[in-house]
């Protein structure tokens, strides 16, 4: 099987497609063959050495994975030979094979296809854990989302939607805004021609925002901090931005709000019953109609590094998704 590997963290450049052997079945465990996998933002650093998890060398990288089930090892239960899946794994999805939990996939509806579920368990998982467990956004509250084009956080604009919230997205330029609006976004920021913090005080009445979710950091997080309503949230996702920012305690105080750290990928290890109830429900919004994936790329395996760099260089929109020809 084709497979992308780093045998040294570094540049993307450096990420290699070769030929390996199909990985033995396990107990308790499938065997996939991917149709498609997601890239995520965490996968670029993972490459790089500078994420909080280092997978032993030589590795590939990718945590998200989307195929159909063709062997089931002894024990595996829950899932068929013949079914339709997503599924996440610690790293390894770069790959035409997967070999993971049976507990660590879940069948899709009929009408997703591979690319749309590859992008599906990360970015739609974080957004509805980070809302629903550690922001607690409520109908009828006022949700901010910063980087609202981006993998993550055009999810959160749909999820916020999707919740009762009215959803505030904030984007570089009219192409990505355009996108969020597609999505459900409510009103519209451009913080590259319009000052947010101004422009959020004019939407709210003055009030500000009830919830903000970021996974920019940097500069816009000190101006959501500044624009969170008395008593609000803001929930930390991420540094896209590179700088991870210094929080000023007296604006905590003063405006008693709250600031959340979230990870998913803890959740994954420490509350497995939780995340896979989550990608349920998010799954059944899917069939409803209330989710709507957007795949700005797919892009052949063998070009893994060239997708990378689109979503490291912010040109992309939604997922960049990796596809294996089947």
């Amino acid at each position: 099987m084709r497979a992308v590997l780093c045998r040294e963290y570094g540049p993307l450049e450096k990420l290699e497609v070769a030929e390996l052997p199909s990985p033995p079945i396990a107990p308790g465990a499938v065997r996939v063959a991917v149709h498609a996998a997601g890239i995520n933002f965490a996968d670029i650093l993972i490459v790089q050495g500078k994420y909080q998890e280092k997978p032993p060398l030589p590795f590939s990288p990718g945590f998200e994975i989307a195929g159909v089930v063709t062997e089931l090892g002894p024990g595996a239960e829950g899932v068929r030979v013949g079914d339709r899946v997503l599924g996440m794994m610690e790293h390894g999805a770069y790959a035409d094979e997967a070999v993971l939990p049976a507990e660590r996939v879940i069948p899709i509806p009929d009408a997703m296809d591979f690319a749309a579920a590859a992008g599906f368990p990360v970015a739609y998982g974080t957004s509805h854990g980070a809302l629903e467990w550690r922001a607690r956004l409520r109908a009828g509250e006022t949700l901010l989302v910063l980087g609202a084009a981006g993998g993550v956080g055009l999810t959160a604009v749909e999820i916020g939607k999707a919740m009762g919230a009215t959803v505030i997205a904030v984007a570089g330029g009219a192409e990505k805004l355009e996108i969020a609006r597609r999505q459900g976004a409510d009103h519209l920021i451009d913080y590259a021609r319009e000052d947010l913090r101004a422009r959020i005080k004019e939407i709210t009445g003055g009030r500000g925002v009830d919830v903000a979710y970021d996974p920019v950091g940097g500069d816009v997080f000190d101006q959501a901090l500044r624009s969170i309503a008395w008593g609000g949230r803001i929930v930390v996702i991420g540094f896209a931005a590179g700088r991870i920012q210094q929080i000023p305690a007296n604006i905590v105080l003063v405006k008693n709000c709250d600031v959340i750290g979230f990870f998913w990928g803890s959740y994954r290890r420490h509350r497995p019953a939780l995340v896979r109830e989550s990608l349920e429900t998010l799954l059944r919004w899917f069939a409803a109609g209330k989710l709507r994936p957007h795949v700005s790329h797919r892009i052949d395996l063998a070009e893994a590094p060239r997708a990378m760099a689109l979503l490291a260089e912010r040109k992309a929109t939604g997922k960049v998704v990796l596809t294996t020809g089947r």
